[in-house]
């Protein structure tokens, strides 16, 4: 849904040109978002195009270093090992983003992430925001587990 004009797109590429860097070339990068809306209770799983100036192996590899590196000292944001796909059922119940990077035949950087969006959405999200907001740790009262649905 959403893949014309998705309401959340300007806040990716903000996510993107910050942990590129924020120079002019970065402010300028192209991206596809196509977030995906599947038959289930909750989960967002969504793709992110993006095409590097750079297409080759180590291009992409400086990009993975550099999303490495915005979330290193992420509590909530974990990119996984090279080669593994998320999925929903891995962030179900928490507040986690798993995300990954991969190397199309195209030579585009294919972003995939998944959250549990009755976890990570709107709510996750203002309680995580307070907490930074008034100096309290980031994880304060996101550990409780919801699963139903």
């Amino acid at each position: 849904y959403g893949i014309e004009k998705h309401r959340h797109w300007i806040e990716i590429r903000n996510g993107l040109v910050a942990a590129a860097g924020a120079t002019e070339e970065a402010n300028n990068m192209s991206f596809t978002f196509t977030p995906h809306l599947l038959p289930m209770p909750r989960g967002i799983f969504s793709t992110i195009y993006v095409t590097l100036k750079d297409q080759t192996d180590a291009g992409v590899e400086a990009a993975r270093k550099a999303i490495g590196q915005a979330y290193a000292d992420s509590a909530f944001v974990h990119l996984l090992p090279e080669g593994q796909v998320p999925h929903t059922k891995s962030v179900r119940g928490s507040n986690s983003c798993h995300l990954n990077l991969f190397k199309a035949k195209s030579g585009q950087l294919v972003i995939t992430s998944a959250i549990d969006n009755l976890m990570k959405g709107a709510a996750g999200q203002a309680v995580q925001n307070m907490n930074l907001m008034f100096g309290l740790p980031e994880g304060q009262g996101l550990s409780i587990t919801g699963i139903t649905p």
